[in-house]
């Protein structure tokens, strides 16, 4: 903890709340700040994200949290009461964004210029400002920890009317940065990025009948390098699960049983840590090792440069990094990178 966090032995909400001054309360007398009606965000169009809470906390009247693949997170009233703006403030800027990606028309001195800008240069180029997931049966926004700081800085120097809350806020977080801070409000560590992974290798030891080969096993080196480069695999993430659908439809469509003999099903189990594990034994195939050689073929002249890429890019929501991190991702197993 920073030096400057006062007193060490405080409670973590008082050092929260020393770190991050919401907001003044809404009264009648104060018109800037109050709140539209039912100002929330329209659900899209598009399906909320497979992508869960991993623990979530109001930390010195800020309501944040932290996602199942580790980005860290404001609600959208968390997010008015550090950057000192009404919440129909930061829902009309939501908006706006989403209208200026859509139709890709960005006045040059509007403020979703200045959003634009600094979130492109920070690597965030989303067609919209949060991160819409279920909560209990029902859709919930949370704004990534980049657009957050976005929202403090504009207000903090950017906007007509700038205010002490984002000044005071945007020091803060510029000392010890607003994905820490909400990582140590919330006392959450990161997972060990190998945890899902080691549990599944765990239960595979002679679980594959002799004579064949499981496709967990022979991508076992996928999983590794995807791990290696950044990527959470866990139960929404399971690399496998994707070559395994993709070699199996092609063993079907070139009649590879007639080739190497029949494939057969055998017991595949996941661990305590998986919602899988609450229909164990999944059946799973097994292939004759005959086909191992065509199986090594197809997954590095096939699979990797045609099929990969697709599936990866499918991920950027699962990833801190998004689109931008999904592409580097999927571009590791390019020609170059497997020839030789």
């Amino acid at each position: 903890m920073p030096k400057d966090i006062e007193p060490i032995d405080a409670s973590f909400d008082d050092v929260a709340r020393k770190m991050v001054t919401p907001a003044p309360p809404l009264s009648s007398n104060n018109r800037q700040l109050v709140v539209k009606p039912g100002a929330t965000p329209a659900p899209s169009a598009q399906l909320p994200l497979d992508l869960g809470i991993e623990v979530e906390r109001t930390v010195g009247g800020v309501e944040m949290g932290v996602l199942q693949n580790g980005i860290p997170y404001l609600t959208q009233t968390g997010l008015a009461n550090v950057s000192g703006a009404a919440r129909a403030t930061v829902f009309e800027i939501t908006q706006e964004w989403e209208a200026a990606m859509t139709s890709g028309l960005i006045s040059p001195r509007s403020r979703i210029a200045y959003f634009h800008d600094y979130l492109t240069k920070n690597g965030y180029n989303d067609p919209r400002l949060f991160i819409e997931i279920i909560k209990s049966g029902s859709p919930y926004y949370a704004y990534p920890d980049v657009v957050c700081m976005a929202f403090v800085e504009y207000f903090a120097f950017e906007a007509q009317k700038v205010n002490d809350t984002a000044l005071t806020n945007y020091r803060h977080f510029a000392r010890f940065g607003i994905q820490q801070f909400i990582y140590q409000a919330l006392n959450y560590a990161p997972a060990d990025p190998w945890k899902f992974f080691n549990a599944r290798v765990s239960l595979l030891r002679d679980s594959v009948p002799v004579g064949y080969f499981s496709i967990f096993k022979e991508s076992a080196g996928l999983t590794v390098d995807l791990i290696n480069a950044g990527l959470t695999v866990n139960d929404h993430t399971i690399p496998d699960g994707s070559v395994g659908g993709t070699w199996g439809r092609y063993w079907t469509a070139q009649n590879l049983e007639h080739r190497f003999g029949p494939r057969i099903k055998y017991n595949h189990y996941y661990p305590s840590e998986f919602p899988q594990s609450a229909s164990n034994p999944q059946e799973a195939w097994a292939y004759p090792n005959e086909a191992w050689a065509e199986y090594q073929r197809w997954f590095r002249e096939v699979y990797l440069p045609t099929k990969y890429p697709a599936y990866i890019l499918k991920k950027a929501y699962a990833l801190p990094g998004g689109d931008d991190e999904a592409k580097k991702l999927a571009s590791l197993y390019q020609p170059k990178a497997i020839e030789g």
